[in-house]
Parts: C-alpha cells; sequence; structure tokens
C-alpha cells in the first residue's frame, strides 16, 4: 500500500513538473545556454528575462512535446559593422557552449567566420550524439578542424563549403560517421581527399548518396580517392559506386585518364549525368575513350575540354551508346568529329558551340542521327552553304547556327524541310535577309527567329509569300546593307502574337512603324534604335498595356514628345529616345509611371524648360539621362531628393544658379551612386551634402562657374571611382588627405589650385588619369608619384612645377600618356623613360563603376518555344529576353596636344593613344639615345627647350609616331635619313635649330612636309627650303648659347 502511494506522489510530481515546463516553454539550462551564444553570434531578438520562452526565438526550434531544443538556425549571425565584426573579431566558437542542448539535431553555423572550433578546456568538442545535420558552411575552418567532428555518429549531413581546407584533406576522420549520405566540400582549395598520414585506412563512408566537390583543386588521383582503392588515375576504381547515378568533378583538373570499359549493369551502370565540364585541361584526354567509358549515361557536360583526338575516319567511334545529351561548348575539336558523331544513335542533343570547327560542313555522320531535336554548331568558323543533308534531321526543333560564315540567299531546302522548328537562330552570318526567311513559310511552329548581323538586301515590292508561323521573338539587328534605306521585312505584316521585335541599326527608313504595336497588343519590347525612321511620334491609337521597353533612339524624330505616351504604354519600365530631334518640354506625366527601375533616356535632343516637378518625385526613377539637351533655369532640389534615383545625368544644358542643398540625413537610405552636372551655367560652391553621400562612385562637374576650396570632407568618400571638377573656379591646395585608394580618374584641369603635391594622391594603386593641367601648382613634382603604380594618364601641363623630372616617374610601368609642358622644368630628360611600354590598356577608357540588370520583362518559365535546357543551356552568345543595363555612363576622356592641334581623346583611340609631351621648359643636355625603345610612342614633344647635341638616328626605330617636334632648342648636325622610314609620321617639325646640310630626300611622308618644319636652320639645306645646298657655307662645330626659357609662342604641340 505504502508503495503504491510513493508511486502515486511521484506521477503526481513529474505531473505538475511537466505542466510547469510548459508553462514557462524551453528548458532553463538551454534558455541560459542560448543566452551564452549570443555574446558570439548577437542577435537582438534573444533577451535575458527569466521564463522567457526560447523556444519562440528566432531560429530556434523546439520539440512540440518535450521542448527541448532540436534545432538551431544560426547562419550568417553575426553582425559587421564599419569593417569589424561587432562580435568576437578572432572567429574562435566555443563549442562545449553547445552541450546543453542534448536532443540537438539540427544546427546551421553557417557565413560566420568562424576561423577555429575549441572548447573551454582547449579540447576536442565532445560529441553531441543526436545530430543529423550540421551546416559550418562559408567559415574560416582549416584541415585541422575536421577532427573535431569526429564523434558526431549521428549526422546525416555535413556541409564545410567555403572554408579553408586546402591540400590534402584526411576525411577518414569523418569515417565514424556511417549514417552519413550528404557531405559537402566544395568552395574550399582541395587537392587530394588522400589523408597526408601515412597508415590510415581508406574511406568508408558506405551510405553517402550526395557528395559536392566543385570549386576546389583536385588532381588526377580523386577518383581512387573516392573509390577507396590506392590505384589513381584510373576510373575502374569507379567500381565501387555502382548505384551512382549523377556524377559532378566540373572545375577540377585531371591531368591523365586511363579509360575503363564500361558493363551497362555494374560499374557505371547507374550513372545518368555525368559533368566533366573544365576537367580535361592537357590535351592527354580522349574523347572517344570518355564516350565509351560514359557509354550507360543519358548526358554528359564535357564543356571547356582540350582533347587529343583528331577523328580522322569514322571508323573511329564505335559505342553502342545510350547518349542522348552531349555537350562540348569551348572544347577544342576538329570537324571530323561530326562525321564520327553518327554511332550515337541515341543522341538527341549536340552542342559544339566555340569548338573551333571550320570549313564546310560533312555530308555523312550527323545527317543520320534522326532523333536530333536540338543542334548548336554557334561560334565556330564554318563557311559555305548549309548541306542538303540537314533535311534529314526531320525532328528537330532547335537550331542554333549563329557567329559562323555560313551564305545563302531565297529558298534553302535544307531548312524548308525542318518544319518541326520552333527555335533557330542564324545570327552573325553572311546570309542575305530577309529573302532567306522564305524557307520558314511553312514552319507553323516557329517561334523564335534571329538573324543579327546578316547581309541585309531589298525584298520584291509585292510579297511573295505569307509565314504560317506566329512569332514570338524577332530579331534582326546590325546588318549591313548598300541600300540608302530599306524597308522592314515585308512578313511582318502577318505578324500578331510578338512579345519581342529588334530592328535596331539597319538604316531602315519610313515612317515610325508603329502599327507594329498595333497588330501585337502582346508586345513588350519594341526596339527599333539606330535606324533612320523619320517624322513625328505618332503614337497607336489604343493603349497596349504590356509594352515594357520601347527604344527608338538615334533616329530623325521631331516634334514634341507625345503629351499621351504614358496612357498609351502605362506599364513602361524603359523609354529611350535619345539622339532624335525632339522639341518642347518633357511630360510631366513620365513620373507618374509606377513600374519597379524606370529608365529613362531623353538626352541628345533638343529639349527645353525644366524637369518637371512630378518627374523629379518620382518614387519608381532608377535612371535619369536628360544629358545635351536645352533645359534651363535651376534644378529643382527635388530630383536630389529621390530615394531610388542612381544615375543622374544632367549634363549639357544651360542649368543656371546653385546646386541646391538638401538634407540627406533625414533619408532612411541613399541611392545616389553617378552625377553628372558638367557643362551647363551652375554658380556658387559645392554644396556640402554631396561630400556625405558615402556610396558616391562618379561625381563629375566640370565647365561650370563653381567656386571656393575643394573640402577636407572628399577624403571620406570610399566608393568614388571618378571625380571631375576641371573648368571652373576652385581654388587653394588640394587637400593633403587625398590619397582615397578607390579614385580612378581624376580631372582638376583649369582652375585655381595652388600649393604643392608633396602629401597629395600618392600611395594610391587605382589611379589610372592624374589630370591637373592648367592651374598655379607649384614646387618639384614629388618622387612619390613613383607609388602610384596604376597610373597610365599623367597631365601636368601649365603649372609652376620646378625642379628635375623625378626618375621615379620610369617606374609606372602602365604610363602612356605624359604631359609635363609648360612649367619650368630643368635639367637632362631621364633615360629610363625608355622603359615606359606604353602598351594599349582599356584601364584609361573605362568608367563602368556602377552596372545593375533589371531583370528582363518575360516571366520565369516563358522561353519562347525553347525547352528550359535550350533557354538557359543553349542560348550561349545570345539573349532572346531584353534586360535594359543600368550603367555608368560616363565617358573618360583625356585633352592632349599633338598635330600642332589639341585633341580630346576617348573610348577605343584614348586606350591606344601613347605620347610624351616635355615641350616649354628648361631642359638641358642632349637628347637619350634610349627613346628609341618606346617603339609604340605615337607622339613625341621635346619643344621649346634648351636641348643640344645631334638628333639620335635610332629614332628611325619610332615606327608608331605620327607627331615629333623637336624645335626650338640648339640641336646640330644633319637630320637623319633614317627618318625617311617613318611611314606613319604626318607632322615633323625641326623648326628653329642649329641644323646643317641637306635635308632628306622627299619621299614617302618626307614628301608632305613644307617649309615651316624647316626654317630657322640657317645652314639647313634642299627642298622645301629655298636653299642651294652648294651656296652655304659651312656649319659651325658647336651649337650657339642661346636660350629658349621664356619663349612659350609658335609652339607645335
Amino acid at each position: 500500500m505504502e508503495a503504491k502511494s510513493l508511486w502515486v506522489l511521484l506521477t503526481t510530481l513529474l505531473f505538475i513538473i511537466q505542466g510547469w515546463r510548459r508553462t514557462e516553454g524551453c528548458l532553463e539550462q538551454e534558455r541560459i545556454a542560448l543566452f551564452q551564444l549570443k555574446s558570439f553570434f548577437n542577435d537582438s531578438n534573444w533577451v535575458d528575462v527569466k521564463g522567457s520562452n526560447c523556444c519562440e526565438w528566432e531560429g530556434v526550434e523546439c520539440n512540440v512535446t518535450t521542448e527541448r531544443v532540436i534545432g538551431l538556425d544560426l547562419g550568417f549571425k553575426r553582425q559587421w559593422d564599419n569593417r569589424e565584426w561587432i562580435s568576437d573579431p578572432y572567429g574562435y566558437l566555443n563549442v562545449s557552449l553547445f552541450l546543453p542542448f542534448e536532443e540537438l539535431k539540427s544546427l546551421d553555423l553557417s557565413g560566420n567566420e568562424i576561423a577555429d572550433l575549441v572548447d573551454n578546456q582547449g579540447e576536442k568538442a565532445q560529441p553531441m550524439i543526436n545530430l543529423e545535420v550540421l551546416n559550418l558552411d562559408y567559415n574560416s575552418l582549416n584541415n585541422n578542424d575536421l577532427a573535431y567532428l569526429k564523434g558526431l555518429s549521428s549526422l546525416r549531413s555535413l556541409s564545410i563549403g567555403g572554408n579553408q581546407l586546402e591540400g590534402s584533406v584526411g576525411i577518414t576522420v569523418l569515417n565514424n560517421m556511417t549514417k552519413l549520405k550528404k557531405l559537402d566540400l566544395s568552395a574550399n582549395k582541395i587537392e587530394s581527399l588522400q589523408s597526408p598520414h601515412d597508415g590510415e585506412g581508406p574511406l568508408n563512408l558506405t551510405n553517402l548518396e550526395e557528395l559536392n566537390l566543385d570549386q576546389n583543386s583536385f588532381t588526377n588521383n580523386l577518383l581512387a580517392q573516392l573509390s577507396g582503392f590506392f590505384n589513381l588515375k584510373s576510373l575502374k576504381l569507379l567500381d565501387t559506386l555502382s548505384n551512382l547515378e549523377e556524377l559532378d568533378m566540373s572545375g577540377n583538373e585531371l591531368k591523365e585518364f586511363l579509360p575503363i570499359k564500361n558493363k551497362e549493369n555494374g560499374s557505371l551502370g547507374k550513372l545518368k549525368v555525368a559533368n566533366l565540364n573544365g576537367v580535361f585541361n592537357n590535351g592527354t584526354a580522349s574523347l572517344i575513350q570518355l564516350l565509351e567509358t560514359f557509354s550507360s549515361v543519358n548526358a554528359i557536360y564535357l564543356r571547356g575540354n582540350y582533347f587529343n583526338d583528331t577523328f580522322s575516319t569514322q571508323d573511329q567511334l564505335h559505342v553502342s551508346s545510350k547518349i542522348e545529351e552531349l555537350v562540348l561548348d569551348r572544347s577544342s575539336l576538329n570537324n571530323n568529329i561530326l562525321q564520327s558523331i553518327g554511332a550515337l544513335a541515341s543522341l538527341k542533343i549536340l552542342s559544339l558551340s566555340g569548338c573551333g570547327l571550320s570549313g564546310t560542313l560533312p555530308t555523312q555522320g550527323w545527317c543520320d542521327l534522326r532523333k536530333f531535336e536540338v543542334l548548336d554548331l554557334s561560334e565556330n568558323a564554318l563557311k559555305g552553304t548549309l548541306p542538303s543533308c540537314l533535311a534529314n534531321l526531320s525532328s528537330l526543333h532547335y537550331l542554333d547556327i549563329s557567329g559562323n560564315q555560313f551564305v545563302g540567299k531565297g529558298v534553302s531546302t535544307a531548312l524548308a524541310n525542318l518544319t518541326l522548328l520552333r527555335f533557330i537562330s542564324l545570327s552573325r552570318n553572311l546570309f542575305e535577309v530577309p529573302s532567306i526567311f522564305i524557307s520558314f513559310a511553312n514552319h507553323s511552329h516557329l517561334k523564335v527567329l534571329s538573324s543579327n548581323q546578316n547581309k541585309l538586301v531589298e525584298e520584291p515590292t509585292i510579297p511573295t509569300w505569307v509565314p504560317k508561323f506566329q512569332l514570338k521573338a524577332f530579331r534582326l539587328s546590325n546588318c549591313t546593307t548598300k541600300e540608302l534605306h530599306t524597308e522592314i521585312p515585308k512578313f511582318l505584316y502577318y505578324q500578331n502574337n510578338l512579345s519581342i521585335i529588334d530592328l535596331s541599326y539597319n538604316n531602315f527608313g519610313g515612317k515610325v512603324p508603329f502599327w507594329l504595336l498595333e497588330n501585337n497588343t502582346r508586345m513588350e519590347a519594341f526596339l527599333i534604335k539606330g535606324n533612320s525612321f523619320m517624322g513625328h511620334l505618332n503614337l497607336p491609337s489604343y493603349p497596349n498595356p504590356n509594352i515594357s521597353f520601347v527604344d527608338i533612339s538615334d533616329n530623325k524624330i521631331e516634334g514634341p514628345i507625345p503629351a499621351n505616351i504614358c496612357s498609351i504604354f502605362p506599364q513602361l519600365n524603359g523609354l529611350n529616345l535619345a539622339g532624335n530631334s525632339l522639341q518642347g518640354n518633357i511630360p510631366p506625366c513620365l513620373g507618374s509611371l509606377t513600374t519597379w527601375n524606370l529608365l529613362l533616356d531623353l538626352s541628345h535632343n533638343q529639349l527645353s524648360g525644366g524637369i518637371p516637378e512630378m518627374l523629379a518625385q518620382s518614387d519608381s526613377l532608377r535612371f535619369l539621362r536628360l544629358s545635351n539637351n536645352h533645359l534651363s533655369g535651376k534644378i529643382t532640389p527635388t530630383i536630389f531628393c529621390s530615394t531610388s534615383l542612381r544615375l543622374l545625368y544632367l549634363d549639357g544644358n544651360n542649368f543656371d544658379g546653385n546646386i541646391p542643398s538638401i538634407d540627406i540625413s533625414t533619408f532612411l537610405s541613399y541611392s545616389l551612386i553617378d552625377m553628372d552636372l558638367s557643362n551647363n551655367n551652375l554658380s556658387g560652391e559645392l554644396p556640402r551634402w554631396i561630400w556625405n553621400v558615402s556610396n558616391l562612385n562618379a561625381l563629375a562637374v566640370s565647365n561650370n562657374q563653381l567656386k571656393g576650396l575643394i573640402p577636407m570632407e572628399l577624403c571620406y568618400l570610399d566608393s568614388l571611382r571618378i571625380l571631375d571638377l576641371s573648368e571652373n573656379n576652385f581654388s587653394g591646395p588640394i587637400p593633403s588627405c587625398f590619397d582615397a585608394q578607390s579614385i580612378r580618374h581624376l580631372h582638376l584641369s583649369k582652375n585655381r589650385l595652388s600649393g604643392t603635391l608633396t602629401n597629395a594622391f600618392f600611395n594610391s594603386s587605382s589611379l589610372v588619369t592624374l589630370d591637373l593641367s592648367e592651374n598655379q601648382l607649384s614646387g618639384e613634382i614629388p618622387y612619390q608619384i613613383g607609388t602610384l603604380s596604376a597610373l597610365s594618364v599623367l597631365l601636368l601641363k601649365a603649372n609652376y612645377f620646378v625642379g628635375e623630372i623625378p626618375i621615379e616617374i620610369c617606374k609606372l610601368y602602365s604610363l602612356s600618356i605624359i604631359d609635363l609642358s609648360q612649367n619650368k622644368l630643368f635639367d637632362l630628360i631621364p633615360s629610363c623613360l625608355s622603359r615606359l611600354t606604353l602598351d594599349p590598356n582599356d584601364e584609361k577608357s573605362s568608367t563602368k563603376t556602377y552596372w545593375e540588370g533589371t531583370g528582363g520583362i518575360f516571366e520565369p518559365g516563358n522561353y519562347f518555344g525553347m525547352t528550359e535546357f535550350e533557354y538557359f543551356t543553349l542560348r550561349g552568345y545570345e539573349s532572346f529576353d531584353v534586360d535594359f543595363e543600368i550603367e555608368n555612363q560616363m565617358e573618360e576622356k583625356v585633352d592632349y596636344t599633338t598635330k600642332r592641334a589639341s585633341y580630346t581623346y576617348k573610348g577605343n583611340i584614348l586606350e591606344y593613344m601613347s605620347g610624351i609631351d616635355l615641350s616649354c621648359n628648361r631642359l638641358t643636355g642632349e637628347i637619350p639615345t634610349e627613346i628609341e625603345n618606346l617603339s609604340e610612342i605615337r607622339s613625341l614633344n621635346l619643344s621649346h627647350n634648351n636641348l643640344t647635341g645631334h638628333i639620335p638616328s635610332t629614332f628611325s626605330k619610332l615606327k608608331q609616331i605620327e607627331s615629333l617636334d623637336l624645335s626650338h632648342n640648339n640641336l646640330i648636325g644633319r637630320i637623319p635619313a633614317q627618318l625617311t622610314e617613318l611611314y606613319t609620321l604626318a607632322v615633323f617639325n625641326v623648326s628653329h635649330n642649329n641644323l646643317s646640310g641637306s635635308i632628306p630626300s622627299p619621299k614617302a611622308q618626307f614628301g608632305t612636309f613644307d617649309e615651316s618644319s624647316y626654317v630657322e636652320n640657317p645652314f639647313l639645306c634642299g627642298p622645301p627650303l629655298h636653299k642651294n645646298c652648294n651656296d652655304l657655307d659651312s656649319p659651325p662645330t658647336t651649337a650657339p648659347n642661346t636660350s629658349n626659357n621664356e619663349e612659350e609662342s609658335g609652339l607645335m604641340d
């Protein structure tokens, strides 16, 4: 009886305890343990209040019955602020903190920069015996940390991707994890899974089903390690993976491949997909042997490999194969593969894009594969007409032959018989369009037709065919034509289901074909830029609710922008009317468009008035370009208050007054990244708020009437890449803190800046352009200039610099344009300038500081009649969606004087331009003969100095030079006859020296130079001078002591 009473009492107490636990929520010891973790993960949702239910905390999962913690999601919980971790900066995680969670099954610690796993005694972690899922991705764990996981015998999933595992990683320490089914070791630097310690046994993860080894550095012995055998380099060792269905080894590199003969029901008999992209790069692997080894797979991906096969005969490939998909893009092959491939009788998809195929297509082998559904031969060098045997591929629905040299006009029998085609790309060939399109007259399934960059010819006046297809996307852009103005293809009159039409850059004429929008009410992208369409914008009569992008830029449209444009196109996401002759005001309704990421480009027109207030207030506007119009008045402050606008270009207008002052501290976020207000009539000082825009990438306010000092706040703009304050009235010194690592292009020319450069700019590894021309800077050019390792353009013209040219300039190996003219530099020309390579450099013209895609206009799953595989895998170089780019529009420009004039260089011309101008200084001594090594130089100006000696005959090695000015010096001797070998020389000036003897024969370029190139050389004779060489006295043996110190007139360069 007593025993029974005791049992009742115990049961009651347990009931009370369990009831208390459910009332309070999670266990107190686990709540306390969670709060101890907070110091590392800094989760503000976790509060230290006694009795608070931690099961309701973010990232915490509890068992609904026992209320014990079973899951912790602590991924990416450590906070980052001002480039330092708020919590433990060293990332040492005390794993003993997790021991109180005895029933923990799932733990996510990804993305926390954990550098090491330790416990508070410095020993290895005690096992969490119930843990089944552990995610340690994107931390800083190393090889030694794997040992801390040894006791986790219940794990089913372990992810350690994106850490610092490297070299030989001994994962045999994981052999206790007999239940492990998923192991992710991707994105490390693992070279081998073989333990570096002798005597350890093979891997024993017998239940492993999924292994991710992407993005590592594995060598050729990987497969041997996976199999548990030691015969490295042999695929035979995959016999142990008899249930493997998918193998992905892409991105690694095998140095040797030893094939095995596969058995359909053993070895890799169940393998369905093999991804070996970028694995064989040294030319030792055989494609034939690979296809034999993997003959049982359905799909094999071999992009970006290099094989040693020659495929000289069709008989080389003897495979009884189940392969249906074979993708070899960007692998090195020859044309005979197309003859040999006929043995793969089951093949449905073949992609050979960018494989280096050339010549004409063979007529055997590939044409026998009647199951073909997808064929991609794009981006090769194939030529000639399409063979008639192509018509055998009657099941083909996807054909891409773009980027070759195929020819054809009128009906192609080969194409005409492929009536199941849904997609075809003929782009970048030599087909005559639109005449070739008649080949598709009966293709009722055709949805996508792309024929960019072909030969555009006139059609007959009367249509000769009516299509049975209704296209969804049609691209015909950038075609060549001999016609002055051509008409758009007539078959388009029969289309009523188009979503995309691109007719850009074809010189089509007539009125804007808005009838295409009236006929195709589902149109979403209307792209006709770069043609000769003219007249007014006579929009369709009825709204088109689907249109998202309209690009009519670079045509000959005139008149006003219709006031009803927003009601006709209510869902506009991008409107580009730039480069026309539009007049009138900007329609205010453009500010009422509510589509996300609105792009608006109305630049290079004749628009007048101001910026409509409604447009300035738009919450959708992402990109606004109104450059080079006739807009005037004061800039509305509202435009600078937008929280959505990222890129703003108002340059080239007549805006006046001060740049408005605003308070950006009141905004939760401020998006402006690029701002160009150049070439207006703005005055006053730059407002302080500009220097508080922390995300600012580019600022240009050149050619205004701005004044004041350059403020110190400029030094705190860590994101600034481009700064152009040139052609204003800024004064005072350049801030000494100005050594920002982010600046790439800096233009401060044509101001009134003064002082020295002692502490400015230096130690910047990113500065490409430094333009301080035409200021009042003084002192010496500091030797620290040699620290500007990326500098390509150095312009210090027309200041008051004195002293020698620092030899540290010679360390700037990227330097290609140097202008130190019109200063007071003296002493010798450094001979080490010959070390400069002057190589072309695209960094000189690069201004792409920002890019953002709009995401396209089509919903996921809409592939224009293609399958998802075709759309994402095979479209290659062509995009059939329309993704307007939001990108930086500033253009880097450099003013440089050459050929008797000042030129503005930009784009590709700037990349290739190279020159040295040391004119109008006080340099002495002889011209260094080492300058002969500047083989890439295009302009050299040493005029208006005190140089002596002879003109080096080795100047004949300057094979790219276009302008050579040595005038106004004290040079003596003859003009070297070898200079006549300079066939690119357009301007040559040696006037005002003491040269003697006959002028070189007037051949090649020297036949184009007139008397002005040689005047004021008393002992120089011969044509084009009117002096007979027989009538001259002997020249002096030494040059007279003359000076050009103060002479600055009569400059050629």
